[in-house]
């Protein structure tokens, strides 16, 4: 079964429907005490890192997620979601997050962007390596919409997208996956990337 974080923070509807495509075993999960009975997740997110992670904290989901990541089973975070598994974000301050991948959340470098407009919105190409997520996919186009971007070890990064300069927009360790494009907004190939984690 497949379940879908709601934590107030979340594009929940249009990440189950493209869900549902690949499978009727879902379910939008709230109550922490239903984490574990999953045997994926999805921690999507949109909005603030500070109030994500406050949200989560005060719902009990974060040491439920923890628990759910360290247990081996499959967990992706999309957009927002993406960055709360890294270790802090420099957004409003500095925020601790998740911290089941090494690294932390930046702000874009404006004085290497060539005058690009900040947030990064739009279609973008993923210059991706072989990975089960990309299984069928090579460099596809994506839709994003960010402000922030991870920085990590590159043996984590299965993905970068070149807005002004290469940022990581994909990371993969062990069974912890996060997409920093919206699949769900991404047509054709960001369906392939759910249907690609749903079969894992």
């Amino acid at each position: 079964m497949l379940g879908i974080i709601d934590y107030n923070m979340g594009n929940l509807a249009s990440v189950y429907n493209a869900c549902s495509k690949f499978t009727n075993d879902l379910k939008i999960v709230q109550n922490p005490d239903d984490i574990q009975k999953f045997d994926k997740l999805i921690l999507p997110g949109v909005g603030a890192f500070k109030d994500a992670m406050e949200h989560l904290e005060k719902s009990g989901l974060k040491e439920e997620i923890i628990k759910f990541a360290n247990s081996k089973k499959p967990l992706l975070g999309i957009c927002l979601g993406m960055q709360l598994l890294f270790e802090n974000s420099e957004e409003f301050g500095n925020t601790d997050g998740l911290a089941l991948i090494e690294g932390k959340v930046i702000q874009f470098d404006r004085s290497k962007m060539n005058n690009l407009k900040v947030p990064h919105m739009g279609w973008n190409k993923a210059i991706n390596k072989v990975n089960p997520l990309f299984k069928d996919l090579e460099n596809p186009y994506l839709y994003f919409v960010h402000s922030f971007h991870v920085v990590t070890k590159d043996e984590y990064s299965i993905a970068n997208t070149d807005y002004g300069y290469n940022f990581t927009s994909a990371v993969n360790k062990n069974n912890i996956y996060g997409f920093q494009a919206h699949p769900e907004k991404s047509h054709s190939n960001g369906l392939k990337v759910l249907e690609n984690f749903i079969n894992l």
